[in-house]
Parts: structure tokens; sequence; C-alpha cells
């Protein structure tokens, strides 16, 4: 699948890192998968409002009109220094709320091992076979079934509190595709998962090390079909988990893209979120164009 071409207010990475082969016929494979993903339980909604406009500040206007594609999509970026000294990731766009499609796979992750902590117990050996399926394939009947184990929304917004999310909220019902979110909470969530550093974040001890451990293993043992997006941004390393959905009203796609990335023997935590895409290769190619350039922003600082 061809990717569009924008000039970038930074120099781009030294060629695009593929874990895995990215030919034409890999980007068959991402599309016959995210048909099937599609009809799951809660991943479309007729009844979804068709998403706003973007409203970029000035300080960052430039930026997007660089990396935005035509139409109507939209897209925000937020990138984190985990070996830098401040403490708030750099945004990228509105930051404001985008429906989550699969990237709330970890979360629902985070919350299971969350609740299993409390209970002095481990996943049993069929929820660990679900986190496995639902994290590297992102098996949509696995996470049918960890969904309703965590408790649904309430559930995964209880977990939230203590893993230092504050704008996400869970989709209604089974629909776990359509909670929504922010790219820096996302972020946040990401910090939960990947943060060691001594400064505090509020939730930085919720997980202990071995259930942060087994996340961040699961990410990066991705299905190469679904191996793209942030990992655009690596120089070396990376820990991902996308997301993706076609709206029934408006036939645009919702493309999200999470995870760590290392690039220039730094660490780097990226959340990219993007709605209103006028086919899934769009949305791809505009998700890696905005990890890329969020990356090579903050490496320059």
């Amino acid at each position: 699948m061809p990717h569009q071409t924008s000039p970038l207010p930074y120099p781009q990475s030294a060629g695009r890192r593929r874990p895995h082969g990215r030919g034409a016929a890999v980007r068959a494979g991402v599309l016959a998968a995210s048909l099937a993903t599609l009809f799951s339980a809660g991943s479309l909604d007729p009844a979804a409002a068709a998403p706003a406009p973007e409203r970029p500040d000035t300080a960052t206007t430039d930026f997007l009109a660089l990396v935005q594609p035509q139409r109507k999509a939209r897209v925000t970026a937020a990138v984190f220094d985990m070996d830098g000294t401040g403490r708030e990731p750099a945004v990228y766009g509105d930051d404001s709320l985008y429906d989550t499609a699969s990237i709330v796979k970890v979360d629902i992750l985070a919350a299971a091992l969350l609740q299993a902590q409390d209970t002095g117990h481990d996943l049993t050996t069929q929820e660990r076979a679900q986190a496995e399926a639902m994290i590297e394939r992102s098996d949509n009947t696995a996470a049918n079934a960890l969904w309703r184990r965590i408790g649904l929304a309430p559930g995964l917004e209880a977990a939230n509190k203590r893993l230092g999310l504050t704008s996400t909220k869970g989709g209604p019902g089974a629909k776990w595709g359509l909670t929504r979110t922010t790219a820096s909470d996302q972020i946040r969530l990401l910090r939960a998962v990947f943060d060691t550093g001594p400064a505090s974040h509020a939730g930085s001890t919720a997980l202990n090390e071995a259930s942060r451990t087994y996340i961040r293993t699961l990410m990066t043992r991705i299905a190469g079909e679904q191996a793209w997006g942030v990992s655009a941004a690596a120089g070396s390393g990376w820990a991902l988990k996308n997301g993706w959905l076609q709206r029934n009203t408006t036939g645009l796609w919702d493309v999200n893209s999470v995870g760590q990335v290392t690039a220039s023997g730094r660490h780097y935590l990226v959340a990219v979120l993007s709605d209103g895409n006028t086919s899934m290769k769009n949305g791809i190619a505009l998700v890696e164009r905005e990890a890329r350039a969020a990356v090579t922003s903050a490496t320059a600082r």
C-alpha cells in the first residue's frame, strides 16, 4: 500500500523500520483483518456522530498544516520523552476526545491485571490466553471476554482512576471500541505501563512490575500485518497497539496507534489518534507521518 507523502517541518528519520515485510500482500492482510474487526461487538456504531473539524491552537497550526491530509481527517499526537526532565507530554493538535477502537485493549488488560493483583491471584490460564490473543492479534472475541471480566465501562473507569487517567470514558454496554479518550490520557496509560523513572505519576505504582512487564512484552509481539503506526518513528525498538474502524454513517475511518519507541538512543511514549480518514490506507499514512514528526520534534529539543 503506497503511503502519501508531505513535507515535514523536521528532517525525517532515516528510513522506516519494518519489523516484518510491508509489501502489498501485507497491506492486503491489514485490510482483510480490519474487515473482520469491524463487525465485532462494539466496533461500529450507526448512531456515532460525524467527527468535528479540528481547531488547532496557534502554537501548532503550522505543524498540523504540514501533516494534515485533505478533507475531514483530524489528528492529535502526544509524545513523552522518558529520558528527559520534563514531566508533561508535548501535544500536537487539539487534545480532544476520540474513539479508541482497539487501542483500548491495552487499557482492558491493565484493568484485568489490576483487579487480579487486588485479589492476590494471577490471571487464569484462559485469561492469559485471551490477553495474548487480544494484544498480539487484536482478537475481538478475547476482548469481549475480558471486557466482561473487568465489569465493562465501570470496571475500566475504576481502574483508570488508579492508573492516573483523567479523561477516558468506557464505551456503552458491550461496545468497548467506542471508549472515548485523549492523546494525553493515552500517554498517562503508557506511563503506568512503561515509565520506571523516579518522578511522580499518579498511576506509576498501581500495576506491579510483573503486570507491567507482561503488558510490555505482549506489545512487542504484535502480528506482522499490524506492526504499523508509531513503529514508523522507531530507530530501533518498539512496543505498540493499534486500532482501526470504519464508521457506518460516513464511511470514514478512525485509525489510532499508541506505544513506546526508541529513536536516537532515547525512549519515547507516543500516542497518535485520528478520525475522518477517507480510507484505512490514508489513516495509517497520516498516523505514521504524525508519529515521525512528533518524535523528531522531541528529539530536536
